[in-house]
């Protein structure tokens, strides 16, 4: 059997182009005379997984796959895509019945993500054609480029990118990576910096907060002069740094200095925090600064702050990818971070979103050597909380949660991803040794909530040593 698949396989297989042809399998007659069920059919099971597996072996390399005219209506023939040919570059699924993003997951998501994908095609399939018919086709192309951070072509098309011009060198004194926050759900995950150079975003950002902190006017350049700038203040201590003590703490010793007055009813309009203004129109107007220099001067009457982005890199994280405004391509910037309040010297935590646009010739920014210009200024000032958040891994989020100790860690460096953080979920949740762990995802096909019902269903019945001991995690 497996010689009639590899048959076959050889038979789509064009070694100069390194093209693999697997278009209209259901048609195949090939496939027919010799009973063998079609990867593209509903019932296929283990079949696609078989000539994936064989299409890995193929020398040179497959760089380019056509799975159009299948009449794919689901994405889960293409589950095992990505563990196989995780360096595949071209994929064309033209004139499926792909309706879902759901359906892009298999290749996209943290399962099974292509990471080196350069073109896709999804012509035909109602996922694109629906979008357009309903005027969303930039929306269409951002979904896309923010799922496949790689691509470079859609459709047919070059994918709009951000048109900075990199500097050769970048100003940023650390060239470790940032790590960014996800979502409280699933473990955090580096930073994704997609659609622009990462060292125009360092570059900005090791200029922008060293003038913020020490010369606020400088910053007229960088504002457009229809920018807008607003600021917000959470007073509330957060959750897990209540739990940590941090604001009592005697590590800490200055974080009881800190007042929010300044912030409240500072910046010539004080905290924009939209949830408490009820019904105050005129605060609504006055919290919201239009134009750089109104923007500038709102800042030059907030505290004193010093960021110290030439430290630990692991204090921050940045996030950064186009976003589209009619057929324009701006991008988006967001920091996560801490920065000390002066003169009390406590810290305090904050989010600032930026929206950037390349900056026009003769624009002042331009004259100033900036390579973008800030259209939007978001600033939002929290009680400090730890940078925890957005360490790689498992986060804790409430008092008791386990975590793995560094020896649990250093133990699971040695699986792939992204098994490896099904498998560390897994143990987290159930206390499971890795053996007891790997067998339960790979009999559930690696579904971490199957795999969990699973378990439910026999934990009684496994004996004492499939579960690691309580040093294994840290409380």
């Amino acid at each position: 059997m497996i010689d009639l698949w590899k048959e076959w396989v050889g038979r789509r297989w064009n070694a100069e182009a390194r093209f693999l042809n697997l278009e209209r399998m259901n048609e195949d007659e090939w496939l027919k005379r010799h009973r063998l069920l079609s990867p593209a059919s509903p019932d296929a099971k283990k079949e696609p997984q078989v000539v994936f597996k064989i299409a890995s072996k193929l020398k040179p390399e497959v760089e380019t796959i056509s799975l159009a005219h299948n009449n794919l209506v689901s994405g889960a023939m293409m589950t095992t895509l990505a563990h196989y040919l995780p360096k595949l570059a071209n994929l064309s699924l033209e004139g499926n019945r792909l309706s879902g993003w759901k359906e892009l997951d298999n290749i996209s998501g943290r399962r099974g993500r292509l990471s080196q994908l350069r073109e896709l095609v999804l012509v035909g399939n109602p996922i694109r054609e629906l979008e357009y018919k309903n005027n969303r086709a930039q929306q269409y192309k951002s979904e896309i480029a923010r799922r496949f951070p790689s691509l470079e072509i859609l459709d047919g098309e070059p994918i709009a990118r951000v048109g900075f011009d990199a500097p050769a060198l970048s100003t940023s004194t650390s060239t470790r990576p940032h790590n960014m926050l996800s979502t409280f759900a699933f473990q955090m995950q580096p930073s994704l910096i997609a659609g622009v150079d990462g060292p125009m975003v360092s570059n900005f950002l090791g200029r922008y907060f060293p003038l913020y902190d020490q010369q606020r006017g400088a910053l007229l350049d960088v504002y457009a002069p229809d920018a807008t700038f607003s600021f917000s203040a959470n007073t509330a201590i957060p959750p897990r740094a209540r739990i940590e003590g941090i604001h009592v703490s005697k590590e800490f010793p200055n974080q009881r200095k800190l007042e929010w007055a300044p912030w409240l009813s500072g910046g010539l309009g004080g905290s924009r925090n939209l949830g408490r203004m009820t019904g105050s129109l005129q605060k609504v107007t006055q919290s919201l600064h239009l134009g750089g220099e109104q923007a500038v001067k709102a800042m030059a009457d907030l505290p004193a702050t010093r960021h110290d982005i030439t430290g630990a890199p692991e204090k921050f994280c940045v996030d950064a990818f186009p976003i589209y405004q009619g057929e324009k391509p701006n991008l988006l910037v967001t920091v996560h971070g801490q920065f000390t309040e002066l003169p009390s010297e406590g810290i305090r935590s904050f989010d600032r979103s930026f929206v950037l646009a390349v900056a026009p010739e003769g624009s002042r920014a331009r004259q100033n050597d900036w390579q973008v210009m800030i259209l939007s200024d978001q600033l939002v000032i929290r009680a400090y909380s730890s940078f925890e958040a957005w360490r790689p891994g498992p986060m804790r989020v409430q008092a008791g949660d386990l975590l793995p100790t560094p020896a649990l860690l250093e133990v699971l460096s040695a699986v792939p991803k992204p098994q490896r953080y099904l498998m560390q979920d897994l143990i987290l949740r159930t206390r499971l040794n890795l053996q007891y762990a790997e067998d339960c995802l790979k009999n559930n096909d690696w579904d971490l909530e199957r795999a969990m019902a699973n378990f439910e269903q026999v934990k009684a019945n496994l004996p004492a040593d499939a579960f690691l001991p309580e040093n294994a995690f840290m409380s």
